[in-house]
């Protein structure tokens, strides 16, 4: 029961987290290489490098990209990437 509370209340807020999309025929998980995620999806509409994280075990510092798709049917689809691995995807509405 809190859990569909909590998935409307993102809904109604305009932001939602998946760790699957569709782009076409193809599904694009969490923790696809960013080459795949672009084989898949083609380029993306807007790509920014947002900063650096440091992992826990290693001590490498890697990088972060968030990729932009849409708006599609009014909505933007926002990738995170950490080291060309796909960590998030958010969907919102398009303003």
């Amino acid at each position: 029961m809190q859990r569909l509370a909590l998935c409307a209340a993102l809904l109604a807020s305009g932001l939602a987290e998946a760790s699957t999309l569709r782009c076409g025929s193809n599904l694009i998980n969490e923790g696809d290489r960013a080459f795949e995620v672009e084989k898949k999806c083609g380029p993306p509409t807007h790509r920014d490098q947002v900063g650096y994280t440091l992992s826990g075990y290693d001590r490498r510092e890697y990088s972060i990209e968030e990729w932009v798709y849409g708006p599609k049917n009014g909505m933007l689809n926002i990738l995170t990437f950490e080291g060309n691995r796909l960590k998030r995807i958010e969907t919102r509405r398009a303003n």
